[in-house]
């Protein structure tokens, strides 16, 4: 069964459209920026895809989603057959102190040595543009479906 997954993607309108986005921890991604940056997500069970959303967005940024009403931007399926259900919410979130979780991982890789790293390192606000090269290509889709929902 496939991988499921909820997160919030956060936008503004000050004077233009930007979303927030978190750039990936670990060492993986340490020095990189083209497809290296994620909407604060992660994996649920057996809560509601908002509920699971919120939560995520806590773990991962460190602070709570902002109370504003959320919208469901659709569910977007990964090449690798994870799906990601996105919901979006007008805010004017403070990136600059994030607090991620960490998770834990063999570094260097059969080293014996385990190091904890946190799952976001950054977090920022970009235009739709700035974000494309940055998303991870399962994401992108959910910048269009944004772009809809305020045009609509």
């Amino acid at each position: 069964m496939a991988e499921t997954s909820a997160g919030i993607l956060l936008y503004r309108r000050q004077p233009r459209l930007e979303v927030l986005l978190g750039h990936m921890g670990g060492p993986f991604w340490r020095g990189k920026d083209a497809s290296a940056w994620s909407i604060p997500k992660g994996t649920f069970t057996d809560e509601t895809p908002l509920a699971a959303a919120r939560r995520e967005f806590a773990e991962e940024v460190g602070r709570p989603a902002p109370d504003v009403e959320y919208r469901e931007l659709g569910t977007f399926r990964y090449s690798s057959g994870k799906v990601v259900h996105v919901f979006a919410g007008e805010s004017d979130f403070d990136a600059s102190e994030i607090r991620s979780n960490l998770f834990e991982l063999e570094w260097p890789p059969r080293s014996g040595r385990r190091q904890s790293f946190p799952e976001l390192d950054a977090a920022g606000w970009f235009t739709p543009d700035e974000a494309l090269d940055r998303l991870v290509k399962g994401q992108r889709p959910a910048l269009a479906a944004l772009e809809r929902l305020i045009a609509g």
